[in-house]
C-alpha cells in the first residue's frame, strides 16, 4: 500500500469481509438470544447487514473492483469471543448480557471503520461512495444505541 487509495481499498476489502462474517454470525446469535427483543434486534440487523454488504458492492462496482473481502483478523477475533460466550454462558441473562457485549464490540469496530472509510473517500472526491457509507455508518450507531438500550433496560440486571 503506497498511497491513501490503496488504503481506502484495503479498508474497503477490511469492512467488506467483516460485514459478510457478521452476517454468518447474527443468525446464531439470534437462535441464542433469549429474551424475544433482543433476537428481534439481531435478526433486524441481520437484515440491515444484508443491505451494508450492497452498499459496499456498489461502492466496489463505482471502483472497478470485484467486491472482494480480505481477512480481518481483529472482527475473527471479536467474533470468535462472542462465540465462547455464546458457547459457555449457562444461564440465559448472562448469555444474553454477553452477547450484548460481544455484538456492541462488533458495532464499535465497524463504527471506526466506516468513520475512516468515509473521511478517506471524501478526500479522494468519492461523494457518492461516502454516501453509501455513511448510510451504512448511520445503521452500526442505531444497533450500538439499540443494544444499549436493551442492555440499560433491564437485561444486564437479570443477569446480575
Amino acid at each position: 500500500m503506497k498511497n491513501l487509495e490503496d488504503l481506502f481499498v484495503h479498508f474497503l476489502r477490511d469492512i467488506y469481509y467483516a460485514e459478510k462474517q457478521v452476517l454468518k454470525t447474527l443468525p446464531k446469535m439470534a437462535r441464542k438470544a433469549s429474551a424475544p427483543e433482543l433476537r428481534e434486534a439481531f435478526e433486524h440487523h441481520r437484515e440491515e447487514t444484508e443491505g451494508q454488504i450492497e452498499n459496499l458492492e456498489r461502492a466496489f462496482e463505482a471502483l472497478g473492483l470485484k467486491a472482494r473481502g480480505v481477512t480481518c483478523e481483529a472482527i475473527d477475533g471479536i467474533l470468535e469471543e462472542g462465540k465462547e460466550i455464546m458457547d459457555e454462558a449457562r444461564e440465559d441473562d448472562a448469555r444474553d448480557a454477553g452477547m450484548i457485549a460481544a455484538a456492541q464490540a462488533v458495532e464499535h469496530y465497524e463504527i471506526t471503520r466506516y468513520g475512516t472509510l468515509i473521511a478517506w473517500a471524501k478526500r479522494l472526491n468519492k461523494t457518492d461512495i461516502a454516501k453509501l457509507l455513511a448510510a451504512n455508518l448511520e445503521q452500526e450507531y442505531a444497533a450500538d444505541q439499540k443494544l444499549t438500550g436493551l442492555a440499560e433496560s433491564g437485561l444486564n440486571k437479570q443477569a446480575a
